[in-house]
């Protein structure tokens, strides 16, 4: 082998070495990560360590968990569990449709018990074992909140709490923040970290490969042995929901002899929960709403006054024939 050769096959070593671990998590300890590939879901996706159901479809380049269509659910799970006690999770991913004001519902990144279970939110299970990360594009806002849309927020349920959507879930959530991540034409990623019971959430959506904070929450216990997923769904509202990538990464935490660490009997839990707030429309959504309802109300308005007319109409011309039909 020539001597040019041998460097380009030794450079190709070196990256493919190099690539197996992580310069770019969102904590202090990026050097001593590396990518969990039994955990993570990477293209062209015909790993069958992942398993798809409802409405998913899987090309080259994504896997589309909704069309935007209405009424549709689908979700992505891994059938091996995590081993980590400490890990951070990175999803690209990209929210996209027709719609410009009004479009919905969103998507769930999953870390829970039990896997595959369809049900009400985002298109999985409710009253789940673990956590939740909600990606809520609806632009209609239910409930009391004071925040506007898209929102991302965080639950940790131990099988006891319903997520309400009347409420978009605010009375359940850990913390959240707004983040304009639908409809962007440059790449989009969420990061979730969990290290020594504090799960921080980041987000890179604004196209400037830097990772932003979205929230961190300390006291979440949440144990290993848990499954990842994703879900989307929609309703009257449609989107198309699309996973390009889900990769996990050991974050090398070393964990010091009798340091708190939640077991897999143990049950998930948080020991902060955001108050319940009051609500705030959506500046843009009121105004959609508000017009279609003062439209509404002219054609009403119109139809009654026809209405009515045709009935006077209706009623005097009867009566002056029979006034006419008696004089003669």
């Amino acid at each position: 082998m020539r001597r040019k050769e041998i460097n380009i096959f030794a450079c190709y070593c070196v990256f493919l070495f190099l690539n197996t671990f992580h310069h770019d998590v969102t904590g202090d300890e990026s050097a001593k990560s590396f990518l969990k590939r039994e955990n993570s879901l990477v293209k062209p996706y015909t790993d069958d360590r992942w398993e798809f159901s409802g409405s998913t479809i899987v090309t080259n380049s994504y896997v589309r968990l909704t069309p935007d269509q209405r009424s549709m659910q689908g979700a992505i799970w891994n059938n091996i569990p995590c081993p980590l006690t400490d890990w951070e999770l990175h999803v690209h991913f990209r929210v996209h449709g027709a719609g410009s004001e009004l479009f919905g519902d969103g998507l769930v990144i999953w870390y829970t018990k039990n896997r595959l279970e369809s049900g009400p939110v985002f298109g999985s299970k409710d009253y789940f074992v673990g956590l939740a990360i909600f990606l809520d594009t609806y632009a209609n806002q239910n409930g009391p909140h004071n925040h506007g849309h898209p929102y991302i927020s965080a639950m940790i349920n131990n099988g006891s709490l319903h997520y309400d959507h009347d409420r978009d879930g605010t009375h359940t959530e850990l913390n959240g923040c707004e983040a304009q991540l639908r409809g962007v034409k440059h790449e989009t990623f969420v990061a979730i970290r969990y290290e020594r019971n504090k799960l921080t959430v980041s987000t890179d959506i604004l196209g400037k490969n830097t990772w932003r904070p979205c929230f961190s929450v300390d006291g979440v216990r949440l144990p290993s042995g848990y499954f990842f997923g994703a879900s989307a769904a929609t309703g009257d509202l449609t989107d198309n929901h699309d996973i390009i990538s889900m990769k996990l990464y050991d974050i090398g935490v070393v964990r010091a002899e009798g340091e708190d660490v939640a077991s897999y009997n143990d049950q998930p839990s948080a020991d902060f929960f955001a108050p319940p707030r009051d609500h705030v429309q959506d500046p843009k959504v009121y105004t959609k709403l508000t017009g279609l309802k003062i439209a509404m109300y002219i054609i009403l308005a119109v139809v009654g006054v026809t209405v009515c007319v045709a009935v006077g109409y209706v009623v005097y011309t009867r009566t002056h024939e029979g006034a006419r039909q008696r004089f003669y």
